[in-house]
């Protein structure tokens, strides 16, 4: 027989499960589209950032409405409250979560975007130019300030020295490029260059590459440099491209 004055919590138990609930899962569905909403054009990045953020704080609440729903679950021994208590915790962990660690580990890293490993003569944009007319970060490189702060932020950002002639080298490189799925931009064989855009999977942004082949000790060097069109600060995105480049294209030179 069930006590008339634990009804009410039990009953408050169940709604406290299903809005953790219901409140995770659209908390989960609204951080999705705001990357994806901005990928597919229906709103500008700052929108989608902006819904980003209320979706964070919306999962947070999620944690403390489910940890609250599976006390009373628990307590009541209501099951279906238990099983949609932890599913909204988990998931509001996650919404919250994900964003929060990203956001923290970037905090960590130099406030940058556009990062290259030649510092003093950093490889130029031709092709690429007039598809960043209308981005709100320029491709003209900083200068001595940015070097600091990349050399401090990504010290292990070099470049790539080939026993191979440049020829070989640029063929090496456009390879991995494309293995890489970027959009090609530009392969200029005669000026050992190349150039391309990398779109990111969730909100569709767009960085930008140039990849220089130099003769150099008698093989090849390559050099390459990796821009942001928009955001003040990259979280590392743009120092990992280049990282994943040199690592696969030292890989297939070696082999």
């Amino acid at each position: 027989m069930i006590n008339p004055v634990q009804a009410p919590k039990s009953k408050l138990g169940s709604i406290a499960a299903n809005a953790g609930f219901g409140i995770a899962f659209i908390a989960a569905i609204a951080a999705l589209l705001a990357g994806l909403g901005t990928r597919w054009g229906w709103w500008d990045y700052r929108s989608g950032f902006l819904i980003l953020r209320c979706a964070v704080w919306a999962g947070l609440g999620a944690i403390a409405i489910s940890l609250y729903a599976i006390v009373m679950a628990l307590r009541h021994r209501l099951r279906r409250a238990s099983v949609f208590s932890i599913h909204g915790l988990i998931i509001g962990a996650l919404v919250f979560g994900v964003p929060w660690y990203l956001v923290n580990e970037g905090r960590k890293l130099p406030p940058i975007h556009d990062i290259t490993t030649d510092t003093e003569r950093p490889p130029a944009f031709v092709a690429v130019l007039p598809l960043r007319q209308d981005a709100p970060n320029t491709a003209q490189y900083g200068g001595a300030e940015l070097a600091a702060q990349q050399k401090q932020g990504y010290p292990d950002v070099v470049p790539a020295l080939l026993a191979v002639p440049p020829r070989a080298a640029f063929d090496l490189a456009l390879d991995v490029a494309r293995k890489s799925g970027w959009e090609i931009v530009a392969a200029v064989p005669d000026d050992n260059r190349i150039e391309a855009t990398a779109t990111t999977d969730w909100f569709g942004f767009k960085d930008d590459i140039v990849i220089r082949v130099k003769p150099a000790n008698g093989g090849s060097r390559v050099d390459m440099r990796s821009v942001s069109r928009v955001g003040r600060s990259d979280l590392g995105a743009n120092a990992r491209r280049i990282r994943d480049f040199m690592r696969e294209l030292t890989a297939g030179n070696a082999g």
